[in-house]
């Protein structure tokens, strides 16, 4: 059987290193959830990326402001979630649930009339797989899991939809009022959420070990990357994207090993291996053209 070869473009490996950058934030949102709510590293995190991006809120036209809402309140919803379900299960397994967007995305994307090509939809499935054997440790929490799910599914809805809007929109002006959208979003749903005696002791509550968690959640996790991924999806497709994004839970073990001491075994490196191969799998030139709203 001959191995696909795989196409290292600029886009792609922008998207790989969005997920390498995204697989340093499970560690670092495991420690801030000791101090901070989930809401509340969110609504800060996206303050901070708002700053960031200040510079360009005055050339905004007014359909990146309008598409940015909705870009931004499905990735609000999917990094609150997360960040809840961090606080009771493991990062492994957040990030293992987490990525099952993967296969979400190819499915959505067929129930709403696209066709992706039968490649994407088995790389999806050995993405899966391969990050089950890499992270599921059978730590269960109902509530975290459900949570981590409509996590998942959010991300999902967001990848496609990213991938409909982004090549009407500069990716810096989608970026920016995405990364403002979310930051009044979350501030409002930490008001609402966490009530005065909590946001009076918030400043109390981040040490400086969080603070830099926050600096690196804002500037470089949110505000920079969200400007990769509003470029690099504007020629990946949806479902090739997400499967590319499988790559963030090999990453996330990485670190997590790494800085928390979490276990990675023979079985998990074994898994990497698979999602390795499902991303060079779903690199692979399809006989036919993708659908034109998910290229």
């Amino acid at each position: 059987m001959r191995l696909p070869a795989l196409r290292l473009d600029r886009h792609v490996v922008a998207l790989l290193l969005v997920t390498v950058v995204w697989g340093l934030t499970f560690p670092i949102l495991k420690i801030a959830t000791a101090s901070l709510s989930g809401v509340e590293i969110s609504a800060l995190r996206f303050l901070i990326a708002a700053i960031c991006m200040a510079p360009f809120v005055w050339g905004v036209p007014r359909r990146s402001w309008r598409d940015g809402l909705v870009l931004g309140a499905m990735a609000l919803v999917s990094y609150v979630a997360q960040a809840y379900g961090l606080q009771f299960i493991s990062s492994n397994r957040s990030a293992f649930i987490t990525s099952l967007n993967v296969i979400m995305v190819p499915l959505l994307a067929w129930g709403l009339g696209a066709r992706p090509a039968w490649k994407v939809f088995l790389a999806a499935f050995l993405a899966c797989l391969g990050i089950g054997l890499m992270s599921f440790d059978g730590g269960a929490h109902v509530l975290a899991d459900a949570s981590t799910v409509f996590g998942a599914l959010a991300c999902a809805a967001y990848v496609l939809f990213l991938s409909r809007c982004a090549n009407a929109h500069r990716p810096h002006q989608l970026a920016t009022a995405q990364m403002c959208w979310m930051a009044l979003l979350g501030c409002l749903w930490m008001a609402l959420d966490s009530g005065v005696e909590a946001l009076q002791t918030l400043p109390l509550r981040i040490s400086p070990s969080v603070w830099g968690g926050l600096l690196y959640l804002g500037v470089v996790a949110s505000a920079l990357i969200s400007f990769l991924q509003a470029s690099a999806q504007r020629h990946v497709p949806a479902s090739q994207a997400a499967v590319i994004y499988a790559m963030e839970p090999v990453f996330a073990a990485l670190f997590a090993w790494f800085w928390l001491s979490e276990l990675l075994t023979l079985r998990a490196a074994f898994g990497a291996l698979i999602v390795v191969f499902a991303v060079v799998l779903s690199e692979e030139q399809p006989s036919s053209k993708p659908a034109n709203w998910a290229s």
